[in-house]
């Protein structure tokens, strides 16, 4: 997933280059909702692996 948020980082970048301002915008969502999920699933991941040490 984090793959793919840098692929739709590089495409606004370079779509923000050449002007293409509706792609770039559209790009720029998708790779901030995937940085987000992976930032969630992240912290469920920490949570879970705390919860598992703890005996919990």
């Amino acid at each position: 997933m984090q793959y793919w948020a840098a692929i739709f980082l590089i495409i606004t970048i370079i779509a923000g280059v050449f002007g293409f301002v509706a792609a770039a915008s559209a790009s720029a969502a998708i790779a901030q909702i995937l940085f987000f999920v992976f930032l969630a699933l992240f912290v469920l991941a920490l949570i879970v692996l705390l919860v598992r040490r703890n005996g919990g």
